[in-house]
């Protein structure tokens, strides 16, 4: 499905926050990760850097990257003004105010421009979205879906969640799925019932709390797996 750059807010997280929000462990970061969803985060040029297996997929990367750093400067400081103009929804542990925030995402999106023709190139980043992704099973170990699952439940239905999650688990042999609230900060409406799904499909379901808060009360991540049994059949399958 194609889409409209102007429908897009360009903003990305760095790998320490993507460590915080998906409690990533030495061995995760070992283990090979498609990101769902990236947009301009620089999590992919840090972990090249650091010389591990990443590969993001968003719809965003067919645009260039002078097109979507332009974006970037055109929206950044009405979403700032809006975080400021509503202080009791945020937690400032991370990012100590909304300044920071914004330079944060400045510095994130500059070290992703920095690296995207060459990363495109390499094959790191991968124009696709949910629910269909163009990787063959068992491809990854570990998917990772930042800020667009729960997130954007108003725009994003049930049966899309649920399909996206399964294809998820197609390709990786676990789904990390963060935040957990809408963007009004609500609780998703679809997270129960897609919790109660998935632990009758037979998957292992749990929320975990994570060292990282930006929206109120928005510190779990999701995590979704398949059986052990089914984890080890598949985990000779993973290239990268």
């Amino acid at each position: 499905m194609a889409i409209a750059l102007e429908d897009i807010v360009p903003f990305g997280r760095s790998a320490d926050e993507y460590a915080r929000m998906f409690a990533l462990s030495a061995a995760d970061l070992d283990s090979g990760i498609v990101g769902i969803g990236d947009g301009p985060a620089s999590f992919n040029a840090e972990m090249s850097a650091l010389e591990k297996a990443v590969i993001s997929v968003d719809p965003l990367y067919c645009f260039s990257a002078e097109d979507i750093e332009t974006r970037f400067h055109a929206v950044a400081d009405d979403i700032i003004a809006q975080v400021r103009a509503t202080p009791d929804d945020w937690v400032w542990s991370y990012h100590r105010s909304p300044e920071q925030l914004k330079a944060n995402r400045l510095q994130a999106l500059n070290r992703f421009t920095a690296d995207f023709a060459a990363g495109k190139a390499q094959g790191r980043y991968r124009t696709g979205e949910l629910p269909d992704l163009d990787f063959p099973m068992g491809r990854f170990a570990l998917a990772l879906c930042s800020h667009l699952l729960f997130l954007y439940s108003d725009h994003l239905s049930y049966d899309f969640h649920i399909a996206s999650v399964h294809e998820m688990l197609r390709v990786a042999d676990e789904v990390r799925i963060f935040p957990l609230l809408t963007l009004t900060g609500a609780p998703s409406p679809h997270l129960h019932p897609l919790l109660h799904h998935f632990e009758r499909a037979g998957f292992e379901v749990a929320l975990a709390s994570v060292d990282y808060e930006l929206q109120k009360g928005g510190n779990q991540m999701l995590r979704v797996s398949r059986a052990a049994s089914d984890t080890r059949a598949t985990s000779s399958s993973h290239p990268l």
